[in-house]
């Protein structure tokens, strides 16, 4: 795993190739009414803001945390009515009972839990929410495609996760992370299958953001990809979990 500073490495690309997250999370975030035009929003592990601009869309103010320079520049020259402030979830300091929601969109996995959580419990106002989502690349309830069967030649699954925490759909266990320090319970979850149609520079984009794969491994997916149309289907799925602030100390 080559680990969070890929990502800094290949901000440029991450920009460009991250696709959105889908409709449906942001329809169902606010008929939750945690997407609000009034909500002030903690987001932490922001990137280049695939999950800043919906929010700013829909009228919430932000506050973005990203630890990469490179990333919370882009940041910044994309939305630059966004407060972004460079550093971990971790070191960054923020304001008591300042926010109604707090956000981490494909970024819980690097975070120390165990300081994280009381610091967002801290953040968050009586009442807040506290969203967890993150785009699982590939759905495995869908039959392979023939790009997928490719991909797992290349990439065999691993008996362990090529990041930190449980698995990218084991819910259960995240849920059980998020919630045993009693800092937050659980109030919503779901998943979201979706399907994008990607060429083969957007394959080779998106695959040199994936933090545990390796550049000749890149080379071979996008190979793949051209090899069979130079467009492939692939399916997705967004796993959602919202969490109550609990009353407590």
């Amino acid at each position: 795993m080559l680990g969070p500073r890929h990502f800094e490495a290949h901000a440029g690309t991450y920009e460009r190739a991250r696709p959105p997250y889908p409709a449906q999370l942001w329809a169902r975030l606010a008929e939750l009414g945690l997407l609000t035009s009034s909500a002030r929003v903690l987001e932490l592990g922001a990137g280049t803001g695939q999950a800043t601009g919906p929010m700013i869309e829909a009228g919430a103010r932000v506050l973005a945390v990203e630890p990469g320079a490179e990333l919370a520049g882009r940041l910044r020259r994309r939305f630059p009515q966004v407060e972004v402030r460079v550093g971990t979830a971790e070191s960054v300091p923020l304001p008591t009972a300042a926010f109604e929601v707090a956000v981490a969109a494909t970024s819980v996995h690097w975070f120390d839990l165990d300081v994280v959580l009381p610091k967002v419990h801290r953040a968050l106002a009586p009442d807040g929410w506290f969203a967890v989502w993150r785009n699982v690349f590939g759905d495995p309830s869908v039959p392979l495609t023939p790009f997928r069967e490719r991909v797992v030649q290349i990439k065999p699954p691993r008996s362990e996760p090529p990041r930190p925490g449980p698995g990218e759909l084991d819910t259960t266990a995240w849920v059980e992370q998020l919630t045993r320090s009693g800092h937050f319970s659980l109030s919503h979850v779901e998943h979201f299958p979706w399907a994008i149609e990607l060429s083969t520079e957007q394959v080779r984009d998106l695959f040199t953001t994936f933090s545990n794969w390796d550049t000749a491994e890149v080379a071979e997916a996008a190979g793949a990809v051209e090899e069979l149309g130079g467009r492939v289907l692939e399916h997705y799925v967004t796993p959602l979990i919202v969490l109550q602030r609990a009353d407590r100390p």
